[in-house]
């Protein structure tokens, strides 16, 4: 789901894996969906909550059809393999920033009428983000600062979204993704210092392998289902293999992982 940057006359095209973008000044204009509202909201309270890590929001159009948020300055993760992605650092502030968001919105207030791309998840114990990887990260100075891109935000555990963002910054890909995947001793030491700079709890740490692996399926079920209703983008991830990449990851990290992520601060 990279995105890649086109220009065009007066304004800034971030073409993602799903949507399109516009860069306007200060202002980023999205496609807006029936969540837009509710994300709208979930963006001010963050705001009032004193997290700066996530763009304030500009509202909807008059028709609907647009969403507005301002633009956060900075370089977005598109390279998995660049070294500022890499670093223990990176991969430590990412946690702290996750860890951030999910307190922020412990308070969020629930209305009935709220709308969520993404199921919401008992016990929904924080709003998660929902695609907290590299490429909705904002790096400046080579660490994460700051999320983009909160369609899929929606109530869930904690560890729901943990799971996916250690997945992607990690990274935890099977070895036939030559390209990224680590050492498997390199990867377990990872994975703690994500754990480590989160907070997990010894039972948290304990559930993450499986986790993680619930969650790339439940991706891939969500992926199936809007190719089968016809989404393009959707179709295009399918024809191009990436629901067999999470499956093959989600089975490599049960048989790999489970009961090796050592509980407690200091390993």
């Amino acid at each position: 789901m990279e995105d890649r940057e086109v220009f065009s006359e007066g304004s800034e095209v971030f073409l993602g894996g799903v949507n399109a973008v516009v860069r306007e000044g200060d202002v980023v204009r999205r496609p807006a969906g029936e969540w837009s509202p509710t994300v709208q909201r979930l963006l001010a309270h963050l705001g009032r909550a004193g997290f700066a890590g996530a763009p304030r929001p500009h509202g909807i159009s008059a028709d609907g059809t647009e969403e507005r948020v301002a633009f956060l300055p900075g370089e977005v993760g598109h390279d998995f393999g660049a070294p500022q992605v890499r670093s223990d650092a990176s991969l430590t502030a990412m946690a702290t920033l996750l860890r951030a968001f999910h307190d922020a919105t412990v308070d969020f207030p629930r209305h009935p009428d709220d709308v969520w791309q993404l199921p919401p998840r008992e016990p929904a114990e924080v709003i998660c983000h929902g695609d907290a990887a590299t490429y909705n990260t904002v790096f400046a100075a080579g660490l994460p600062v700051a999320l983009i891109d909160f369609d899929t935000a929606h109530p869930a555990p904690r560890l729901w979204d943990v799971a996916y963002t250690a997945y992607r910054f990690v990274p935890l890909y099977a070895p036939d993704e030559e390209a990224l995947t680590l050492p498997v001793s390199e990867a377990l030491r990872r994975l703690r210092l994500f754990a480590d700079a989160y907070g997990l709890s010894r039972a948290e740490r304990a559930e993450l392998p499986a986790v993680t692996a619930e969650r790339l399926r439940a991706l891939v079920d969500w992926m199936h289902a809007h190719a089968a209703a016809g989404h393009p983008a959707f179709a295009r991830h399918v024809s191009e293999g990436h629901d067999r990449r999470y499956l093959t990851d989600a089975r490599w990290i049960e048989e790999t992982f489970t009961g090796r992520i050592v509980p407690g601060p200091a390993i």
